[in-house]
This record gives structure tokens, C-alpha cells and sequence, in this order.
């Protein structure tokens, strides 16, 4: 049996820890050409929507690879947020006015972004960014215009805005544990929009980050 029923009973376990571990023996297995494609995205799907510890003994129970100190060391790469250190603490301003800005791809970010977006579109994408501080505050001025975060689910986000005739929609799972960064939203919006939402669903994340460990055993997908 793939997952480990010794020690403490499985039923009291951590749900979410127990899939996680299938998940992990699906990636190994499938990154080892050991399932296909299909079986893999199949098993996947199965996984990620068990709701019974069950289901997670039985997607991987004919699975015999275990995975490794090289794909413990590789999942932590992937899905760990990227820290720098560094003594810069300036705060950064984003103006858009009838227009559009995208901040994005490995980005360093300050302690704090001020947005002012009149009749514009801002983009926040935190997905591949470089945080120098755990705490991070968006303060936002919102007039008749769109702002749109987007994070990796490691990534806490808090929304504190005052709306008028407008709306904020916060979709992010913030399931960072105590080290992961936080970013607090806060400010108005008027007649404007925010959403907070995953760049990648988590099972998109799961199988790029399956596909990536395939590559490095040289395998193609198949």
C-alpha cells in the first residue's frame, strides 16, 4: 500500500496532509514514466476531489515509488515563495489614469504599493515575484477602474476595502503557512473592481510542476 498506514491511524490524520502525500506519489510515478499522461491527470483529478481517506489509499495503492530526497528538494524550490534579503524598504507608486499598467515576472517587492487607478486596468501578478518583506499593505485609491492581484496559493491575501457601487472579489485560498508572505489589500474603490485571485489553479500548478520533473529525468510527456 503507497501510503503509509503505520504509526498513527490515517482517519486521524490531517485530510489535506494525506493528499498532499498521494499527490506527491502520483507526480513521482508519473515523473518516472511509471503511469501515462492520462492515468496521471485521471488519478489527479481523483485526488485533488476526495473527500474520504479511502480514495487517496486507493488512487495510489498500486504505485511502489516513494518519493525522494531530489523531488523533496525540487517541490521546495517550486513551491516555496522566493525571498531576497536587502535593505530596500522604498515604497513604490503605481499612477494609471485612462490607461493600463502589468507588473509582473520577477519583480522585487517593496513593503508597500500605493495604486492610484483612475479609469485604468492594473495588474499585480505576485506568481513568480521576489519578496524582501513578509508583510506587505496595498494601499488602493479605485476610481470607476480595475485592479487584479494575482498570487500562488502560498501567498496569504487580506482585503480590507471600502466599496462604493463597487466590488471586491477575493477567490485566493491563502493556505500559506506562518513564513509564507501576506499581503494586506486595503482602500477604496468607487464604482471600480478588485480581484484577488490564483495566477494557476492549484491542479494547473500540480502538473506543470509533474511535467517539470519529467523534463529532468528526460522524459517527454506521453
Amino acid at each position: 500500500m503507497a501510503i503509509d498506514t503505520h504509526g498513527v491511524k490515517i482517519e486521524d490524520r490531517p485530510f489535506d496532509q494525506v493528499r498532499q502525500e498521494a499527490i506527491d506519489q502520483l507526480i513521482m510515478n508519473y515523473s518516472h514514466g511509471v503511469i501515462s499522461a492520462e492515468a496521471f491527470e485521471r488519478r489527479l483529478d481523483v485526488a485533488s476531489d476526495a473527500t474520504s481517506f479511502q480514495e487517496l489509499i486507493d488512487v495510489v495503492a498500486d504505485l511502489s515509488l516513494q518519493p525522494d530526497k531530489q523531488y523533496q528538494q525540487q517541490r521546495d524550490q517550486s513551491f516555496t515563495p522566493r525571498y531576497q534579503a536587502g535593505n530596500d524598504t522604498r515604497n513604490e507608486k503605481i499612477i494609471c489614469v485612462l490607461s493600463s499598467n502589468r507588473q509582473n515576472g520577477q519583480w522585487l517587492v517593496p513593503a508597500e504599493i500605493r495604486v492610484i487607478n483612475v479609469v485604468g486596468s492594473v495588474v499585480l501578478d505576485f506568481s513568480e515575484a521576489i519578496f524582501q518583506h513578509q508583510n506587505i499593505v496595498i494601499r488602493v485609491n479605485n476610481w470607476i477602474g480595475s485592479l487584479t492581484i494575482l498570487v500562488p496559493e502560498q501567498v496569504n491575501v487580506v482585503s480590507n476595502m471600502f466599496n462604493i457601487i463597487g466590488s471586491t472579489d477575493n477567490s485566493a485560498p491563502s493556505i500559506g503557512d506562518r513564513q509564507a508572505p501576506q499581503i494586506v489589500v486595503e482602500g477604496y474603490s468607487i464604482l471600480g473592481s478588485l480581484d484577488v485571485k490564483l495566477k494557476k489553479t492549484i491542479k494547473e500548478k500540480f502538473t506543470a510542476f509533474a511535467d517539470q520533473c519529467r523534463a529532468m529525468f528526460g522524459l517527454n510527456k506521453s
